[in-house]
């Protein structure tokens, strides 16, 4: 019955006026404890990504001299560009339902497909299960890409936004530096058989997941995303939980306030006409930043254990010290890069990260067509390059998370991450894997300049059309779809 009445009384505001000031508040707050858990919690989801990433780039060695699996090259950028197809589709789909249901349900549905599909993929008996397997647990990580990155952009004070974004997606290397730790044991056969412990690798991705499912519980719904569905109160009630949190520390000075038109949904024919005729230009930008970062990624990191076993004959089981040094650049460079892009401004550090990856990919890639590089060597460089390109990529999701309005954010995330995954990420793996597979250092140098135009390409891009949005409020950078005024 109380449900029932909470349903009909949040029937009757939906369509009215609301006038709040939960952004501004949620603005003005230092950072505390809060944040932190925010971060925690949630950009964990990055960690387990990486480190399922870099598990399955460890394995590739051990999937093809497993003799019940016996993977080709092709075969392993086949799993690797489906996994990346699931991840399009579930953020398509789940991105739907998180502005439909909001974020805190979805974050928990999402990570519950990944724990099942992951630990099932260490049963995979064939090229066909472990491909199913390696598809679904991509739609997993997916949605949570939606999901997540929503609710940070509508948690975290428009100050710190920059960095805490770039920092968390940026944490998808500490895992992956654990999964290559753990590749280091778990493929040696001194410690398991070839077949069991890229099983065993899986297994452990599931057990983790776990214990992050239960962190989750402390969290609450976006009280942004509340009042645009006409439960006012309840977003105030969350609002003034986290502030008594803060106790003497937080503020309590005059807000700002905005006038918003309750609504249980945003029809689909509002969100298209938002994303690709309101903010065409916008989405341009996401796009074109999406693909080139996906396909610049994807193509290298995918087939970074096929290089160093192909070309410089690293055994499987020392793979994992080769893409430690790698995951640590690729973290590094978004925890100290990400303060510059809430101070010196998201356009010249966009710029800059961008063109500055993709000078350099074309350098080593030169070098590596003409064998002027050591596998350590290598790995260096890639190191210094990558340092850049994750704070770029980062910059991604950053940019196409905090432009959109509110009442269509993560599905904006879903859309442009699948486009732009779609494009310049879900191929590239597959592709790669052949040109690797030719044995022709010139063929993947080939390649590696393909990718190296596109991040040029974007660099030029974001030069004329992107928007300045450090240290603005969300709802001033986008105004949103229910504003009544």
């Amino acid at each position: 019955m109380d449900a029932l009445q909470d349903k009909l009384a949040q029937g009757a505001q939906r369509g009215a006026i609301v006038r709040t000031d939960i952004p501004a508040r949620l603005d003005r707050l230092p950072w505390g404890r809060f944040h932190t858990l925010v971060v925690v919690a949630l950009g964990v989801t990055w960690i387990l990504d990486g480190l399922e990433v870099t598990i399955a780039g460890s394995i590739a060695a051990a999937l093809k001299e497993d003799p019940r699996m016996a993977f080709t090259e092709s075969d392993i950028g086949l799993a690797s560009s489906l996994y990346l197809l699931g991840a399009v589709i579930g953020a398509l789909f789940f991105g739907w339902l998180t502005d439909r249901l909001g974020r805190k349900k979805l974050f928990f549905i999402t990570l519950a497909l990944y724990t099942l599909a992951t630990g099932l993929t260490a049963f995979s008996w064939d090229l066909w299960s472990f491909c199913v397997l390696r598809f679904l647990t991509g739609a997993g990580i997916g949605g949570e890409y939606a999901a997540i990155n929503s609710t940070i952009q509508e948690l975290i004070p428009a100050r710190y936004r920059g960095w805490s974004d770039l920092t968390i997606n940026g944490s998808f290397w500490i895992g992956a530096a654990m999964g290559a730790g753990a590749s280091i044991v778990l493929l040696d056969p001194a410690y398991f058989s070839i077949d069991v412990g890229w099983r065993l690798a899986f297994f452990i991705g599931a057990l983790l997941s776990l214990i992050i499912l239960f962190m989750r519980f402390w969290l609450p719904e976006s009280p942004r995303w509340l009042v645009t569905h006409g439960r006012e109160a309840d977003g105030r009630r969350i609002i003034e939980e986290i502030e008594a949190g803060f106790g003497a520390r937080a503020p309590h000075y005059e807000t700002s306030t905005v006038a918003l038109r309750a609504r249980s949904h945003t029809p689909l024919r509002e969100v298209f006409h938002a994303l690709f005729v309101l903010h065409r230009t916008r989405a341009m930008v996401g796009l074109v930043m999406m693909a080139s970062q996906a396909f610049f990624y994807n193509a290298i990191f995918f087939t970074y254990a096929l290089v160093l076993t192909r070309f410089y004959a690293v055994p499987t089981k020392d793979i994992g010290w080769y893409i430690l040094p790698f995951a640590l650049g690729n973290f590094m460079g978004p925890l100290l890069l990400g303060r510059l892009f809430d101070t010196i401004g998201r356009r010249p550090m966009i710029i800059f990260t961008y063109a500055i990856s993709g000078v350099l990919l074309a350098i080593s890639g030169w070098m590596f067509a003409r064998d002027m590089l050591t596998a350590p060597q290598l790995t260096m460089f890639w190191t210094v390059i990558f340092f850049f390109a994750s704070a770029a990529a980062s910059s991604a999701y950053l940019t196409v998370s905090e432009t959109f309005p509110l009442e269509v954010r993560a599905l904006a995330i879903a859309v442009f991450y699948a486009i732009g995954t779609g494009l310049g990420g879900v191929a590239a793996p597959y592709v790669f894997g052949r040109l690797v597979e030719t044995g022709s250092r010139e063929a993947v140098f080939a390649g590696y300049l393909f990718g190296s135009a596109l991040m040029l390409a974007a660099a030029v891009f974001v030069y004329f059309f992107a928007v300045a949005a450090e240290r603005k409020s969300l709802e001033e950078v986008a105004r949103p779809l229910s504003a009544a005024e």
